[in-house]
């Protein structure tokens, strides 16, 4: 019986720790866990609203056809093409907000005319200087630009409630 004792008597003597232990690491372990989830999901909006100006850009890039002037598209079809693919990833095409970049350079003496417009906040511009770093001589194409506002939802943190604009662009060489 004196065996039984001792460990009834060592058991009471640590019944309390395990409480006071959960109480300080399950906080910590929550906000982990919830950062985890909302910087993924950023990670996710950021992607999606890359992959939307990649095919923002394929629409812009393709002319119309050569017999019937080369005509580029419009902005509100480049616009459209955004959207879809936003809502395909439950998202608010309607959120989309204009960038903060400057116009880019624009290409001189090809057709059709070199030009910047903007369709539901979306800047697309035709005609530019592409800022490629692997090729040394200059070339033309569009650009395609927008951002996509995403609030943290992170308590006990600064970042609870940010509001941050993720800016999507993308380039692509267009035949002239």
């Amino acid at each position: 019986m004196s065996g039984w004792n001792q460990f009834a008597g060592r058991l009471r003597a640590q019944e309390g720790t395990e409480i006071a232990e959960a109480a300080l690491v399950l906080p910590l372990v929550f906000t982990l866990l919830i950062g985890i989830f909302w910087f993924g999901r950023a990670y996710n909006i950021y992607a999606t609203v890359t992959e939307a100006a990649r095919e923002g850009a394929r629409v812009a890039a393709a002319s119309s056809c050569a017999s019937c002037g080369n005509a580029a598209p419009a902005a509100s079809d480049v616009s459209t093409r955004i959207g879809e693919v936003l809502q395909a990833s439950k998202l608010d095409p309607a959120q989309i907000n204009p960038p903060a970049t400057p116009n880019p350079t624009l290409c001189a003496g090809i057709t059709p005319v070199p030009a910047c417009s903007s369709s539901g906040n979306v800047r697309v511009c035709q005609g530019v200087r592409l800022n490629s770093t692997s090729n040394p001589t200059p070339e033309c194409g569009v650009m395609v630009s927008f951002r996509y506002p995403y609030q943290f939802y992170f308590p006990f943190t600064s970042l609870n409630l940010q509001l941050i604009q993720i800016p999507a662009s993308a380039e692509l060489r267009a035949e002239y």
